[in-house]
């Protein structure tokens, strides 16, 4: 038996589905692009990169937060205000210098 080519007209080849799986591309594309605009619009694209890191927010005021991130493994560390005491020895002073940078002058050993 001989097939006909003549194709009858609004008869499609192909899953009609076919456009949708293009839509779902397009849409996981546009999603990734939206996370890497919001990561880099806070500041925080050092958090993926392999280096560590060392982040303060809201530096000198009494919410102080200092984020840590050495290696894959990210540390939170919230600052109070309360003295804390303990046993160690002396290791140097720091100076803070008008600019706001600050020095630290490791002692020679010997007690003072």
């Amino acid at each position: 038996m001989r097939q006909s080519s003549i194709r009858r007209v609004g008869q499609a080849h192909g899953d009609p589905l076919e456009g949708v799986a293009n839509l779902f591309d397009l849409g996981i594309v546009f999603a990734l692009g939206f996370m890497v605009a919001v990561i880099v619009s806070m500041g925080l694209p050092e958090m993926f990169v392999r280096e560590d890191v060392t982040l303060v927010k809201n530096p000198g005021s009494a919410n102080m937060q200092v984020i840590r991130k050495r290696g894959t493994i990210i540390e939170h560390y919230q600052v109070s205000r309360e003295q804390l005491g303990g046993e160690g020895e002396r290791l140097g002073v720091a100076y803070r210098l008008k600019s706001g940078e600050v020095i630290y002058v490791p002692d020679d050993g010997e007690d003072k």
